[in-house]
């Protein structure tokens, strides 16, 4: 694994997640200053939107419009071109935990995950689905059984949508039908079965990844943030670990290719996922590192 070096890019945060390169900057969420920001130009950094039930997922409309999930009270937001935002869909009735990541496809439908259970009340695990929102609003379920589904990618065809399981140490895969659902599920990625083990404690401590967020490559592998491992790690399709990226001391929490060139690795990093900790501190931070393979699909 090559040595690389890793710059900052936003320090001074609670708890970075979801970045994404879109017209040429950097967008990223801040759990616990509910804030959506971007990263301009010049460095600086600018609060573009304010979500008070906590913002996660990133995604934009064909018509440019950014959806936002809003976590906990299970809503995708829109913001509209005034800087309003609006109820783009109530998903509450299909969600088990907090809604969470989320991939916009380029025709506008919105594939969201949620957590399942209540992580940061202690409750025992509980598999959950993805959902999908048609650009009218109009939410179902299409697809059930995984464990935790966290970060999302859509492959430069459209066919595919690969799905990391946070707590399932696998990452998955469904074809995408025409009219936006999804076929079974499939391995891109899968190490040993956890099975039906309640407590994510023990699957975390069993699991070889414990798959954060996701970004994929122009050579179909995907840049994987194993959070508990303190690494983002390059992983082709079949489950070969092809590169790594260490953050240690850190976790890394999310990933995201951009850059001019899609080459720029964005890493959101903090010490842990724990609410009470980091909303009472200001230590996260989005890195970056440079890799060999561009970007591919969306986000």
């Amino acid at each position: 694994m090559a040595d690389r070096d890793v710059s900052k890019v936003a320090e001074g945060f609670t708890y970075t997640e979801g970045p994404r390169w879109y017209n040429g900057r950097l967008y990223f969420v801040d759990f616990y200053t509910y804030s959506v920001n971007v990263v301009n130009p010049d460095g600086s950094v600018e609060e573009v939107a304010h979500v008070e039930q906590q913002p996660s997922g990133l995604g934009w409309l064909p018509d440019g419009r950014m959806l936002i999930v809003s976590m906990k009270d299970r809503k995708v937001l829109r913001q509209e071109a005034d800087g309003t935002l609006v109820e783009h869909a109530d998903i509450a009735h299909l969600c088990t935990g907090h809604a969470n990541d989320m991939v916009v496809a380029p025709n506008g439908q919105a594939y969201i995950g949620h957590f399942g259970f209540d992580l940061m009340g202690g409750a025992d695990h509980e598999f959950a689905s993805v959902i999908l929102v048609d650009t009218d609003g109009k939410a179902q379920t299409v697809a059930e059984g995984l464990s935790f589904p966290n970060g999302m990618v859509i492959t430069p065809d459209e066919r595919t949508l690969i799905v990391n399981e946070l707590f399932g140490n696998r990452v998955s895969a469904f074809d995408i039908k025409s009219d936006g659902t999804l076929g079974p599920r499939r391995d891109f990625a899968a190490y040993d079965d956890l099975g039906d083990e309640k407590s994510w404690h023990k699957r975390v401590e069993r699991s070889t990844i414990i798959p954060d967020g996701l970004t994929l490559d122009a050579e179909g592998a995907v840049w994987v943030a194993d959070c508990a491992h303190q690494r983002a790690v390059r992983i082709a399709e079949g489950g070969k670990i092809l590169d790594e990226v260490s953050t240690a001391p850190y976790g890394v929490f999310a990933v995201g290719l951009g850059g001019d060139d899609g080459r720029t690795l964005f890493l959101c990093v903090a010490p842990d996922f724990d609410e009470t900790a980091r909303s009472a501190a200001r230590e996260a931070r989005v890195d970056a590192v440079r890799v060999d393979v561009p970007h591919a699909g969306t986000p």
